[in-house]
């Protein structure tokens, strides 16, 4: 699942669970008691209100993990604290107690009816096991046959959550190839548009790709849907060069600042007219950065340091790399080692010092790959980034 798309869904899940939570300990505990049963209503025990402590206690928590971009942990930490906390509220409530056990909150069902939402079969296990081992260690300790039925109960609805999240899984899966497909093909359009303009630059936007990629495996802090929008906009990260004029793009000679100022606008350009693509929107950084500097004096908006995205960093180093191994209008190729070792040169003034770090790790890989590059192929997706 995206990460808006599981902000979303659980900003929804907790509104949701709370209201019928609270809503439910009110109509069980107060309203049905006095209003229906006319005797007096009241929570089990004193001890009871250690729910709501935890829940609310829990609300920091959930906006700290979704600030911090690891709303994929809200779901969990959110399940585990509250199962813990009610079956230690239920145990302590009605152990030696006068009041019988009868069944939970029928927001425990909610969360079953709800797992096919996230779309995520480890959740659904954890979620479906956790409750149904909840009530039949209440039930022993308890010593309450009645749970019998509700542990029942909770096993047939899991099983109808696990076929529609099966069911959901698979639509979703569909239509993730059929779109990963529909953007695979509009990138290859760009970049065979780019490359006609500008045929020294054939397979450039691949290779700095694919050396890209190498690299941000070996920093190992992308996920699979991160790598694969971060591959995308890596090829796209020159698409801004088509708005340029073929005699400044093909210009053997050096350009002049007029010209160079033109140059320098590809950047922004590529970044806006790809802002709205669904599928690279996290990683639209790599195309508007990718030529800012460490120490400030890069373009367009001159950032310094780590003010410069992770990934545009990244790819800033796979593309310098790229244009001084592969052969250009106005000079041939140089040797990988040369690069490399100009590369490294540019430590704490062009390049990150810590990113280059790793690039001496991943280097023998970008050897690998230079060497095996099929220079006359046609473009394809590599078989590592998998759709």
């Amino acid at each position: 699942m995206l990460p808006h798309e599981e902000q979303r869904t659980v900003k929804w899940f907790l509104i949701f669970f709370y209201i019928i939570m609270l809503g439910y300990d009110f109509f069980y505990y107060y309203f049905l008691p006095v209003h229906v049963k006319h005797v007096e209503g009241g929570l089990p025990s004193n001890f009871w209100y250690l729910n709501y402590i935890v829940l609310f206690l829990l609300i920091p928590v959930i906006f700290y993990l979704i600030k911090t971009n690891k709303q994929f942990w809200v779901k969990y930490v959110f399940f585990i604290s509250y199962l813990l906390t009610a079956f230690t509220v239920d145990i302590v409530s009605f152990y030696h107690s006068d009041r019988t056990y009868s069944s939970g909150n029928v927001v425990e069902v909610f969360l079953i009816f709800t797992l096919p939402i996230f779309l995520n079969k480890k959740y659904f296990w954890i979620v479906s096991l956790g409750v149904l081992v909840k009530y039949v260690l209440t039930a022993i300790i308890l010593n309450n046959t009645y749970l019998i039925l509700p542990i029942i109960l909770f096993a047939v609805i899991s099983v109808l959550s696990l076929f529609l999240l099966v069911r959901f899984q698979g639509y979703v899966r569909a239509i993730k190839i059929s779109y990963d497909k529909q953007l695979e093909g509009m990138v290859k359009g760009v970049i065979a548009t780019l490359e006609l303009k500008d045929p020294y630059t054939r397979g450039h936007s691949e290779r700095v790709a694919s050396y890209a990629l190498l690299l941000a495996r070996e920093i190992d802090k992308l996920s699979k849907e991160e790598q694969k929008s971060f591959y995308y906009a890596c090829l796209l990260h020159d698409i801004g060069k088509v708005h340029i004029p073929d005699h400044i793009l093909m210009k053997p000679e050096r350009l002049t600042k007029e010209e160079f100022e033109i140059i320098k606008s590809h950047p922004s350009v590529g970044a806006e007219a790809v802002k709205d693509v669904e599928g690279i929107q996290d990683s639209i950084c790599v195309i508007r950065s990718h030529h800012e500097r460490w120490d400030g004096k890069g373009y367009p908006d001159q950032l310094k340091g780590e003010e410069i995205p992770l990934l545009a960093r990244v790819t800033t180093i796979a593309d310098a790399f790229d244009a001084m191994t592969s052969s250009r209008s106005y000079r041939a190729a140089m040797p990988v080692e040369e690069a490399y070792q100009r590369i490294i040169d540019g430590e704490g003034s062009q390049f990150d010092p810590t990113l280059l770090e790793e690039f001496k790790k991943v280097f023998p890989a970008w050897v690998e790959f230079h060497k095996k590059y099929p220079w006359t192929k046609q473009w394809e997706l590599p078989k590592e980034v998998e759709l």
